[in-house]
């Protein structure tokens, strides 16, 4: 047997040395090192300059019109679903698409409003609402003048009750949503500066596909009071679906028919056009906008048809134009809100990177998952001192931007100036439009999330595992609550990882002939086995979730527990000397005999530790004990193609003795040889 040596590289673990030299990277000040960070900073700096104008602009005005038209309808609408007034959606996506637009990498996402999130900051809400004495039931949404607004800006904080009666519901309603908004984006930032991203890879692409769906059933749930026109409070907490259903049939006497006929006219319009858009994508130049004649449609409808008189249905109320002074938001708040904007900030950054990263990938170019962070904290910081609620990245007004020509972000400040538009001059025309419309745009909109059950039998012949995770994700943010459906999620998935690495594939292995190859006898046919040796690998590291199932798969494949066999070659031996002295004859000596001397059948077993990634303190004792208890019964244990990792511990953790080092071996074939 010719020994293979290999040098091992001298790792010079200063910590000292290292903390200077980090040191020195990070304060060191050099005008080029300046310019690099500020234009690392401010991405809009490297691209604007290098902007094509020819080739660029068309394509960016095109997909800016088109989003915006879909933006400002699904803005007003999810201003609902938040908990908010429609003017606090439109100034949540006009801030967002600015803001990214200066500090984000990726050229195609759209920043804005998304479902889930709203849905999360709707819940807080109406909890801080109900704490502050707020009546639940819903009132007709009030005009917030510029006058009281600046009244609540600048009024003393002593005087807590004047201002109790200036701030009414829905001023209060936007102060929780902005202060939640500035804590989520402080988070962002923070995530960005310490560089911790690596928290969105326990969010898998299952766990958030199964906690958006989940999340799904809940605003649809949330809105289903708006479709039939009934006047409940909205439910949170724990159980909230189910409760809301509760009230709802309990209440479906009180039913307006006025607003659920005006529902399902809509449904019937939009769901087929929607579907027609997405059949006939790649032949549409842009989607029909049918939103935006839907709620133009409407709003004209419940206008001259005097809906509200008539049938008392709910609707948007005055929408003001301009914008309100800016207020910071309320410090006082931050205790109460600070523990619900985690998960609202993890989700908004883990979508927002997962997309950036999706897209960057089709089109060929790179994105920073840090400075991502970064502009998703700042759209969420800077709006929440101008009356905004949280945002993120949304997939469906991604892929339309992309689809429709998109070539940088320019086309968020398209869909800004449009929205501005919106805002300065057409935003009080909404004022007869219809709640249940909004409602219905919502849910037509979740027909995404909701599609993936029949992507389900595809998934479950993927992996079992990731199917299992989604289900369990989407069922605990459906039926318990957002918040801890991804807490679970995220505890499930990892018990997962740990119940795999726990009961891992452990099987015997065969040698493949005229090659140096061995592979799992279990998964094919032909092999051949060297007589005298057993070879097994160990699919997992070895450490102290996983030891025992070590040792008691290798006793199973090898068929033979040295414990045992030490103990019966004992207890025959104690037998026989007993026997003996008593002089009672030979017949069961020799049984006991007989069965000592059978042989096992092998003198050798190598372990392949290929897979075996690392070893803790509890998997090399485990080892000891398993070459220990062979070694006793005439087996010798051989090592093979263990990583440096896995040799480092073995050398630290002083497996071998005193001239054994030469019983590790870098391949089976050489382990196979040497036995």
């Amino acid at each position: 047997h010719h020994r293979m040596f290999l040098e091992p590289q001298e790792k010079k673990r200063s910590m000292k040395a290292l903390v200077v030299k980090q040191a020195k990277k990070t304060c060191s000040c050099t005008p080029a090192k300046v310019k690099d960070y500020v234009f690392s900073f401010f991405p809009v700096l490297q691209w604007l300059p290098k902007y094509k104008l020819r080739e660029y602009l068309l394509g960016d005005i095109m997909s800016g019109v088109i989003v915006g038209v879909l933006l400002v309808p699904q803005s007003i609408a999810y201003s609902l679903l938040a908990g908010q007034e429609p003017i606090y959606g439109l100034y949540t996506s006009f801030f967002a698409s600015i803001i990214y637009f200066i500090f984000g990498t990726s050229r195609h996402i759209s920043v804005g409003i998304f479902g889930v999130i709203c849905l999360m900051v709707g819940q807080v809400v109406d909890r801080e609402l109900q704490r502050a004495g707020y009546d639940l039931e819903p009132a007709a949404l009030t005009v917030l003048t510029d006058t009281a607004a600046y009244v609540n800006a600048t009024i003393s904080p002593v005087n807590r009750t004047s201002q109790e009666l200036l701030c009414d519901k829905s001023c209060y309603a936007i102060t929780v949503g902005a202060t939640m908004t500035f804590i989520a984006g402080v988070y962002q930032v923070a995530m960005g500066f310490f560089q911790v991203g690596f928290v969105s890879v326990y969010l898998s692409d299952s766990l958030l596909s199964g906690f958006v769906t989940g999340a799904s059933f809940t605003i649809l749930t949330s809105q289903a009071k708006y479709l039939l026109g009934l006047d409940i409070p909205r439910s949170s907490g724990i159980g909230s679906l189910v409760t809301t259903w509760i009230n709802i049939f309990r209440n479906i006497h009180k039913t307006n028919i006025c607003d659920l006929i005006t529902s399902f006219l809509c449904f019937l319009v939009l769901i087929p056009t929607k579907e027609l858009n997405e059949h006939f994508k790649s032949r549409l130049k842009a989607p029909i906008p049918v939103e935006l004649v839907v709620i133009v449609a409407a709003t004209l409808a419940s206008h001259f048809g005097k809906l509200r008189e008539t049938y008392g249905s709910s609707i948007a109320g005055h929408i003001p134009t301009g914008f309100l002074p800016p207020r910071p938001p309320d410090w006082n708040l931050i205790p109460n809100v600070a523990l619900d904007a985690i998960p609202i900030a993890i989700i908004g950054f883990a979508i927002t990177v997962s997309l950036s990263e999706m897209f960057a990938k089709k089109h060929g170019y790179s994105v920073k998952a840090n400075q991502e962070m970064y502009a998703i904290g700042f759209c969420n910081i800077i709006p929440s001192f101008f009356h905004c609620f949280t945002t993120s990245a949304a997939l469906a007004k991604t892929l339309v931007k992309e689809s429709t020509g998109c070539r940088t972000q320019m086309s968020g400040v398209v869909t800004s100036l449009l929205i501005l538009l919106v805002l300065l001059v057409i935003a009080p025309l909404f004022y007869s439009l219809q709640k249940c419309v909004l409602a219905v745009i919502t849910i037509v909109n979740l027909r995404g999330a909701l599609r993936k059950f029949k992507d389900l039998p595809k998934m479950w012949h993927l992996s079992r595992v990731d199917t299992v995770i989604w289900l369990v994700t989407m069922a605990a943010s459906a039926l318990i609550s957002t918040e801890i459906g991804l807490l679970v999620g995220v505890c499930f998935s990892m018990l997962c990882v740990i119940f795999r690495t726990q009961r891992p594939e452990a099987p015997l292995l065969g040698w493949v002939a005229e090659s140096e190859t061995y592979e799992s006898l279990s998964a094919y046919k032909n092999l051949q086995t060297k007589p005298g040796i057993v070879v097994f690998r160990f699919e997992a590291p070895l450490y102290y979730i996983n030891k025992e199932c070590f040792k008691s798969t290798l006793y199973k494949q090898t068929g033979v527990n040295p414990v045992w066999v030490k103990a019966a070659k004992k207890k025959a031996a104690k037998k026989m000397l007993r026997e003996k002295e008593v002089d009672s004859g030979g017949n069961q000596a020799s049984i006991s005999m007989g069965f000592v001397s059978e042989p096992l059948g092998f003198h050798t077993i190598v372990i392949d530790c290929c897979a075996v990634q690392f070893l803790d303190t509890a998997g090399i004792r485990t080892l000891k004990e398993v070459c220990k208890d062979y070694r006793e019964i005439d087996v010798q244990v051989l090592l093979a193609q263990c990583n440096p990792s896995v040799r480092s511990s073995l050398v630290r953790g002083e497996f071998f003795k005193e001239g054994e080092d030469h019983l590790l071996f870098h391949s089976v074939h050489q382990a196979v040889d040497f036995a």
